[in-house]
């Protein structure tokens, strides 16, 4: 079985599946160890890819903590490396992993570090798959 023709391996693939199934899962810890492991050994464009998605995970990690500075901190981080694989990039949506991310960085802005609590957990975002993606 060969990988995927965006994967450098069929580890790689499966491991990025894993991640974004641990995203959505809301195990945002395990996402970061995942990717943290793909990151490592990744070359240009994937590597900072990959770190933009680690750091999303983190940040909402430390959003469901009640850590209102890290999960701004690092949305933005996370947001700003992103940009460069808009719209969609290794058959994922990122144009709609960034919007929810971004409307979500604007509304703990808005809250304020001791409003942080109040922000609402359903607008965590899932990263789709880009419709008829195969990889």
């Amino acid at each position: 079985m060969s990988a995927p023709a965006d994967f450098d391996s069929d580890t790689d693939a499966i491991a990025f599946d894993t991640a974004i199934a641990q995203f959505n899962a809301r195990e945002f810890y395990a996402c970061h160890d995942t990717l943290e492991a793909l990151w490592i050994e990744a070359i240009e464009p994937k590597r900072t890819f990959y770190q933009g998605i680690l750091q999303l995970a983190v940040a909402h990690y430390h959003l469901l903590n009640g850590n209102w500075r890290g999960a701004v901190i690092l949305l933005g981080e996370g947001l700003s490396r992103l940009d460069y694989y808009l719209p969609e990039y290794l058959g994922t949506d990122v144009n709609a992993l960034m919007r929810a991310s971004q409307a979500n960085l604007d509304q703990l802005q808005a809250l304020g570090a001791d409003r942080v609590e109040e922000f609402p957990g359903d607008r965590i975002p899932r990263i789709q798959r880009v419709p008829g993606d195969e990889s």
